[in-house]
């Protein structure tokens, strides 16, 4: 796992997610009205507790909560709005960190590019989990 995050990561980091979100159609600046994204350094030992997830081993890059459209009707009011969550840290270590390699097999990893791709992948994936789709379907539109 990563560092502890500076401000002046946090910045680098909300920087490239602005150039995501300001790619991004208005669709999706839409839904953003209606979810809002957070950001934080990282999830935290309970959350990942409460999604099975070892906090000494597995990290989250991002997270959908709340009712997806697909499952919303009048039972659900009342209950907490939904939201978007992405991680600096475990985006930046599925990505492979702020400096670009070569991992062991000779892919290429790491750097600003891939970070960018990273914050992308995750912010899509977790807004396919607002329409519905399950890790099944977003693995198949490459967004897993």
């Amino acid at each position: 796992m990563s560092a502890q995050w500076t401000a002046a990561g946090r910045a680098r980091f909300d920087a490239i997610l602005e150039r995501v979100l300001a790619a991004q159609p208005k669709s999706i600046h839409d839904l953003l009205e209606e979810s809002p994204l957070i950001v934080d350094d990282a999830a935290s030992a309970e959350l990942l507790e409460s999604l099975g997830l070892d906090p000494d081993v597995d990290d989250l890059c991002g997270l959908h909560s709340g009712t997806s459209l697909m499952e919303r009707s009048v039972a659900h009011s009342g209950e907490l709005p939904e939201q978007i969550q992405l991680f600096r840290r475990g985006v930046l270590d599925a990505a492979g960190g702020w400096e670009a390699s070569v991992d062991e097999d000779g892919s290429a990893c790491g750097g600003e590019a891939r970070v960018e791709e990273e914050i992308r992948i995750t912010l899509l994936h977790e807004i396919g989990h607002h329409f519905g789709l399950t890790e099944e379907d977003l693995e198949r539109l490459g967004y897993g």
